[in-house]
């Protein structure tokens, strides 16, 4: 007898397909036992799944349409490589040595054309205005000049013979990152064009990694003195209860936070707390890693992944009457002048109870490791980089960040310089 499928057996039946899949093939020696894929939703980095090598290859089965940037972290080794989705299969061989990777093959047709796009658009943005130059020296009934002019004209090609119904993404994404943020003067654009843009975009805006530069633009397009006047008419214009306008005000506030802008970033910081409406997950990691770092908050604990100087397990294990928490890195410059003045006070510190953690972003394990030979205080890292977990989590932008906690951990103080540090424990 033949089975007979109701609508909603159909239905559940479907779902169980992959609506296509992520395949990535590495050489056998590639040491890696886990990947992580990523999407993205404005410039945050959303965490789909983990997957286990088998023999050296990774499958993901994404269940949903999705057109945008992704992203594959391989958390041993903390390799990374982005590529585009346009709602079918990709395809990606990896060329490593020595457990890093060398070299990115795409084997499906849109990274390919992707790929090759973007390596023409740095030609174009770093070789085009040098070759104009040299253009200027040479005839053009010369040899050299009739090349000049050859690869000159292949450069000056725009993305306009892309072929919008087969690659949506790849077109979207070209045409609006000429547009909006080419560094060609004849393109300028106002603040009502990128309004507009933001506005109608439909949901590639999200996913092509394009938002937060375009929101750098439009507030330099509105200069400094009307930085509130443009984030009000661009909001009032998106409705900041919808998700787009709640993913704008999330973008907002970090991009205040990166830049210093403490003013803006406590306005708006206070207009996302106040809405009234459902919050979007996007909007709500912002408030939650913001709120982790209150002046007040009890610091979030952190459980150590390989300590040095210390038998503690987790930060909230030390015990002291206050803490210095250092964010850091041994490739940051600003790290390099500051720290040596904590280590010069550092007994002094010590005398007074106080415990020194400093947690790295680094990712050479050699170059962190050499560091901490001279910092005899509390120190651990992920070795992940920007993918460490605590980036996130206590809302850290630059290197160096400290915070200064009481001896329950609550967050007593976040000096933004070394010299505040000691200033707050007057041993200036």
């Amino acid at each position: 007898m033949k089975k007979i499928f109701t609508l909603p057996a159909l239905i559940a039946a479907f779902s169980l397909q992959a609506q296509f899949t992520v395949t990535i093939q590495a050489p056998a020696d590639f040491k890696d036992q886990d990947a992580i894929l990523y999407t993205l939703n404005g410039s945050k980095d959303i965490i789909f799944s983990k997957e286990q090598s088998k023999n050296s290859s990774w499958t993901f089965k994404y269940p949903k349409n999705y057109m945008g940037m992704m992203k594959v972290y391989f958390p041993g080794s903390n390799n990374t490589f982005n590529f585009i989705s346009e709602n079918m299969n990709v395809s990606v061989k990896l060329d490593t040595q020595a457990n890093k990777i060398k070299d990115i093959i795409y084997l499906d047709e849109a990274n390919d054309l992707m790929s090759k796009f973007q390596e023409g658009s740095q030609k174009k943005e770093l070789i085009l205005p040098a070759l104009a130059q040299i253009k200027e020296y040479y005839k053009d009934n010369t040899d050299f000049g009739k090349a000049l002019k050859t690869e000159i004209n292949r450069l000056s090609g725009s993305s306009e013979g892309i072929d919008q119904a087969k690659h949506p993404f790849i077109y979207y994404y070209n045409t609006n990152y000429s547009k909006f943020l080419s560094n060609d003067a004849s393109k300028k654009v106002s603040q009502d064009d990128i309004i507009n843009f933001i506005d109608k975009s439909n949901d590639m805006l999200e996913t092509s990694s394009l938002l937060r530069p375009v929101l750098v633009s439009y507030l330099n397009s509105g200069g400094n003195t009307n930085v509130s006047t443009s984030v009000d008419k661009l909001l009032d214009r998106l409705k900041v209860e919808t998700p787009r306008g709640q993913t704008v005000l999330s973008e907002l506030i970090d991009i205040f936070d990166v830049y210093d802008m403490q003013d803006f970033k406590d306005k708006y910081l206070g207009l996302a707390k106040n809405l009234k409406c459902t919050i979007t997950d996007r909007l709500a990691s912002t408030l939650k890693s913001n709120a982790n770092v209150e002046i007040g908050a009890v610091f979030p604990n952190y459980k150590f992944q390989s300590p040095v100087n210390t038998t503690a397990k987790t930060l909230h294990d030390i015990k002291a009457d206050k803490k210095i928490v250092i964010f850091w890195s041994s490739t940051c410059s600003h790290c390099e002048s500051e720290l040596p003045q904590l280590l010069a006070k550092y007994n002094d510190l010590k005398a007074k109870n106080i415990q020194v953690v400093g947690l790295s972003l680094d990712v050479d394990k050699d170059s962190y490791t050499k560091k901490i030979s001279a910092f005899p205080w509390v120190n651990d890292s992920e070795l992940r980089g920007w993918n460490s977990s605590y980036a996130d989590t206590y809302n850290v932008h630059a290197t160096p960040s400290y915070f200064i906690l009481d001896a329950n951990n609550k967050i007593i103080s976040k000096p933004e310089h070394v010299g505040d540090v000691l200033e707050y424990f007057k041993l200036k």
